[in-house]
């Protein structure tokens, strides 16, 4: 009976929690709708939406800034969500797509399609996520190769070890690329290794959906495989969890949403590592709540942190991973003290 009623609040207070962080997300979308170097009034955002406003405010408004909107929140869900997988199967707090070389696999690939497509207005948009996915794939691929261990799996030491190199020697081959840019392209280029959404129209939106759609629920629907890994190798074996072929999907699965958000969002750090650990926070370990609550958070700490990248230093912007990159540092440097 007591143990019911433990589930009974636990389920209330996910529900609750849920219930605010969504309506925190809107509230945020519709501030974000109101700020950047044009300022539209609430009420000229409302006409707007609903038909009304100039052709100007049109533009503005369904042009420019909904598309980064709704690309933020997306991008926002699917890296805290990508960090949280890798966190479980590595059984590692610290571990995340940026700071593994995922993102800067992804990146990579990204920045060669560029290269060979310097105008993107002209460039295959959809074809982007897919190249990111397969650079982020690749460098997953070797990270997963060097840090595996016949007779011990994956040590969460040597993952994040083997993941700070490979992604160093990428950061240098996408350095000795960028040098061979025209100066247009390098700006480009510096500022989305920052990490800036550069997808500002609806194109991108499209490309990026089906990735977020598809792999943020199946990662829910793993949930239970994430809380039985976590119990330990030894005992997800003998509770019949097919330990190396679930990890598999996993892995695939967090290369894909953080792969394709790379390729909107660029180089955004930080973010798949705070997401998690303030849902586990807030929500405890199981996954089943602590996925939903970490794409929620990362949705909202993204779209929080593009307003204020639109805004702080008007009329310039400033790239968004900056921005994530000044609240993520420390309270990596905070996770680095506390883990033992």
């Amino acid at each position: 009976m007591a143990q019911h009623l433990r589930g009974q609040r636990k389920k209330l207070r996910f529900t609750s929690i849920v219930v605010i962080l969504s309506v925190l997300v809107v509230l945020m979308f519709i501030v974000s709708m109101n700020t950047g170097f044009i300022r539209l009034a609430p009420l000229d955002v409302i006409k707007t939406l609903f038909g009304g406003g100039t052709s100007k405010q049109h533009l503005i408004l369904f042009d420019f800034r909904l598309p980064r909107i709704v690309i933020a929140i997306l991008v926002g869900a699917g890296l805290a969500t990508a960090g949280a997988i890798l966190q479980g199967v590595s059984k590692n707090g610290l571990a995340d797509p940026g700071i593994l070389g995922i993102n800067a696999g992804a990146g990579l690939a990204v920045i060669l399609f560029i290269s060979y497509y310097p105008s993107k207005e002209t460039a295959p948009v959809f074809m982007i996520p897919v190249l990111a996915l397969l650079g982020a794939g690749l460098t997953a691929f070797i990270i997963y190769i060097l840090a595996y261990k016949k007779n011990e799996g994956i040590s969460p030491i040597r993952l994040i070890l083997v993941g700070i190199a490979v992604a160093a020697g990428v950061y240098a081959l996408t350095l000795v690329l960028t040098i061979r840019l025209s100066p247009e392209n390098f700006q480009f280029v510096a500022t989305w290794l920052a990490g800036n959404i550069w997808g500002t129209n609806w194109k991108f939106v499209l490309a990026l959906l089906p990735w977020i759609m598809v792999l943020i629920p199946f990662s829910m629907y793993k949930s239970k495989v994430l809380n039985v890994m976590n119990l330990g190798d030894h005992v997800a074996t003998g509770l019949g969890a097919s330990l190396k072929k679930e990890q598999f999907w996993l892995i695939l699965t967090a290369v894909g949403l953080a792969g394709s958000c790379v390729a909107v969002g660029g180089g955004i750090g930080f973010l798949g590592l705070i997401g998690p650990h303030l849902a586990r926070r807030l929500v405890g370990p199981q996954h089943q709540y602590m996925l939903p609550v970490s794409a929620l958070l990362g949705s909202l700490l993204l779209v929080t942190a593009d307003a204020i990248a639109r805004t702080i230093l008007q009329p310039t912007e400033i790239p968004v991973g900056i921005v994530v990159a000044v609240i993520g540092a420390p309270y990596f440097l905070f996770l680095l003290v506390k883990t033992k």
